[in-house]
């Protein structure tokens, strides 16, 4: 399968540069595998497809403010910094991007917020744009995060900041409501259109929930500049899948239930640790699997994802899950019916039936 092939009628104006008001009230494509057939409804309908003993897989990982503004010692140019994650909580050592890349050297110093109060000195390159630097700070472990965090700008995609600068609801709005395990910087984005009342809703209709946590990082807005997929690498990814976690989804194949995969970040978890009997094991480690076509999907029998953008390792991975003929046709059928794409925009549902 080569690059070129991911590719629709797409322009701009099909990004959804807000979410809807109701987190559960986009639009949702609903594609029957075994029919063909499409339906069009809401998100809050899709517990309609789902029954008693069923389970929801979510990614609980959450999004942290990771790109900050800084000035750079001496000359003060102005500097940005993308977290991408602690390398060391005892020496406040991490793993950033910076831009422009050119101006920064090892041993130089940035300076953060408007005091100048946090400071970070650059002890390694990683790659060309990557820098390991370590904070200077005067406190505990917590009031460091605390002031770093606070000085940070929650990381929408380029493909919105671009149209419209980042504002203080997005730090709501890019995460889901079940979010509890700090770490990513890329927000799992079907989980964000389940709200309280459509999981107590879920709940009360007997549908289980079980959740992983996958890191997403930036990785999966990374340019794929190779035609052969084959070639391509993921970057890695914290993943952790707990043992009760995984016999319960076993269990629920055992006994006939279906598993929806909320999220392609999810997939991806779920399909790194298939064993050879074809069931789930525990997971604590890294991933850096990278799913495309052709690939059987072993876990789920179901997948929620937001409609994405082309060429994009999230879009290859739906396509992954539920044909390429089957998915390209979804998405002619979304462009012409005016769903929107992106982190913020509408869903497809496919269903294996």
């Amino acid at each position: 399968m080569k690059l070129s092939k991911f590719n629709f009628k797409f322009n701009d104006s099909l990004i959804a540069l807000q979410p809807t008001e109701e987190r559960d009230a986009s639009r949702l494509m609903v594609l029957h595998l075994s029919s063909g057939e499409i339906e069009h409804r809401l998100f809050s309908d899709i517990i309609d497809y789902f029954d008693d003993k069923d389970i929801f897989v979510l990614n609980n990982t959450r999004v942290f403010p990771a790109r900050l503004h800084g000035n750079k010692e001496k000359t003060d140019a102005m500097i940005d910094v993308f977290l991408l994650r602690e390398l060391n909580a005892t020496t406040l050592l991490w793993d950033v991007l910076v831009d422009p890349a050119r101006k920064i050297r090892i041993g130089n110093k940035l300076y953060f917020g408007p005091d100048e109060s946090l400071v970070a000195e650059v002890i390694d390159n990683t790659t060309s744009r990557g820098r390991s630097v370590r904070f200077l700070f005067d406190g505990t472990h917590e009031e460091f995060k605390r002031t770093l965090f606070s000085l940070g700008e929650t990381p929408i995609p380029d493909y919105i900041r671009s149209q419209r600068d980042v504002t203080p609801e997005d730090a709501d709005n890019y995460q889901t409501i079940f979010a509890t395990q700090e770490g990513a910087v890329v927000a799992p984005a079907a989980g964000c259109h389940l709200s309280r009342f459509l999981l107590k809703r879920a709940e009360l209709k007997g549908i289980r929930f079980e959740e992983i946590t996958l890191h997403a990082g930036l990785g999966n807005f990374k340019d794929i500049d190779v035609e052969d997929l084959t070639k391509h690498k993921m970057t890695s990814e914290q993943l952790i899948i707990s043992e009760q976690t995984a016999d319960n989804i076993n269990q629920a194949h055992a006994n006939g239930n279906k598993v929806l995969c909320v999220g392609i970040t999810t997939l991806k978890g779920l399909e790194t640790s298939v064993g050879s009997m074809r069931n789930l094991k525990p997971f604590d480690g890294w991933t850096n699997k990278f799913i495309y076509p052709p690939y059987d999907c072993v876990v789920p029998d179901a997948l929620v994802t937001n409609f994405h953008l082309p060429y994009t390792p999230f879009l290859i991975a739906t396509c992954a899950f539920g044909g390429f003929d089957n998915i390209m046709k979804a998405y002619d059928t979304a462009v012409k019916e005016g769903y929107k794409f992106g982190c913020y925009g509408d869903s497809l549902l496919i269903l294996k039936d």
